[in-house]
């Protein structure tokens, strides 16, 4: 129950924020909606107020904001109808409505996390020589080593930050280095042999081989109090690193760096919704801004159906000061009709994967 309420929410949201700039920016100029729909599939409930019917839909992954005019025959058009036309609106206009969904995703991101910062405050990491984590069969776990030990010593020399530890294990060059721990109130010894290992970068790349034995630090942090200004800078900052990490994340992923195995749909964010739940609101907030940006950057994509082919297809009409022909833009929707169908069967079949794993 846990995980579907989380689910329903965290996408729910995400997904009313996304129609939302659409909507907002279509009415700003003067394009008449006739839908705006939070969920595809049979209707299960909502509200005609105005020209616009308010839907809420059987199938929540995704949503639809259904303007006048976004598909025009060779029919007359009064002239008050051709007000509220989209397809009669500059393309300007038009880029402008196509663009505000994924924007207002990436800025509500920026929202998510002023909140986060202004009322709780800013994470800073703490340093320390605690393990927070050691890595199966390797010389830490070997030797005995365990998670939250606080390294003393490494050979006689005192370690007062992580970077102490790090240095000391990648100058042993092998050999095999006596680290003294507080465990339990008391003091132990331990004997441990470091080996050469591949440090690996947040995609699965290598970027170096050192010396290790296999520990990670501690997580620890503590939030910073911070005026307003700060908080929206530190929001701001936050939600661009996401944005790089989600955009090389794609690079990465057409590269064949990251296998497409570790595409996930529904059903894995689902499951971790349900757990960032589990741990405390603001972890929640934190997947919710990572996810609002996902959604945005892979509604840019240059893919037809999605907001990018649109944008792709307006750019066109107003370098060649003509609409791309229509034959050709339902073929292009088609093939990425096509595209996203087969998209969702594989992370369907990703996500059913994992849970018999």
């Amino acid at each position: 129950m846990n995980t579907m309420f989380s689910f329903i929410l965290v996408l729910g949201l995400l997904i009313f924020v996304h129609e939302l700039g659409h909507f907002l920016f279509a009415k700003l100029f003067g394009v008449r909606v006739l839908k705006f729909s939070l969920g595809f599939g049979p209707r299960i409930g909502g509200k005609k107020i105005g020209d616009t019917d308010y839907v809420i839909s059987a199938i929540p992954l995704g949503g639809f904001v259904k303007m006048f005019g976004e598909n025009p025959d060779e029919k007359e058009m009064s002239s008050e109808d051709k007000d509220a036309s989209f397809a009669h609106k500059s393309v300007l206009q038009r880029f402008a409505i196509v663009l505000a969904g994924p924007v207002f995703n990436l800025f509500f991101s920026v929202f998510l996390f002023f909140m986060v910062f202004a009322f709780v405050g800013v994470p800073t990491s703490m340093d320390s020589t605690t393990i927070g984590k050691i890595t199966a069969d390797s010389p830490a776990d070997k030797s005995g080593l365990q998670q939250g030990d606080i390294i003393l010593e490494i050979n006689k020399n005192k370690t007062l930050g992580w970077m102490d530890v790090l240095e000391s294990v990648k100058e042993s060059e092998g050999n095999e280095i006596e680290i003294v721990v507080q465990r339990n109130g008391g003091e132990q010894t331990v004997h441990v042999t470091p080996a050469i290992d591949t440090v690996k970068n947040v995609f699965g790349e290598d970027v170096e081989q050192r010396y290790m034995i296999g520990i990670v630090k501690s997580d620890d942090f503590t939030y910073e109090s911070v005026g307003v200004i700060s908080a929206v800078k530190n929001a701001v900052l936050q939600t661009w690193m996401y944005i790089e990490l989600t955009v090389m994340g794609f690079v990465k992923i057409f590269q064949r760096v990251v296998p497409a195995s570790e595409l996930g749909g529904p059903i894995l964010i689902a499951q971790i919704a349900g757990e960032q739940m589990r741990a405390g609101w603001i972890n929640l907030i934190y997947f919710m801004g990572l996810l609002s940006v996902n959604l945005g950057i892979l509604n840019l994509l240059p893919i037809p159906v999605l907001d990018g082919g649109h944008l792709v297809f307006l750019t066109l009409e107003g370098l060649r000061r003509k609409p791309v022909a229509e034959r050709a833009q339902i073929v292009a929707q088609q093939v990425g009709m096509g595209l996203l169908g087969t998209l969702m069967v594989f992370v369907f079949y990703n996500d059913i994967a994992r849970l018999f794993h």
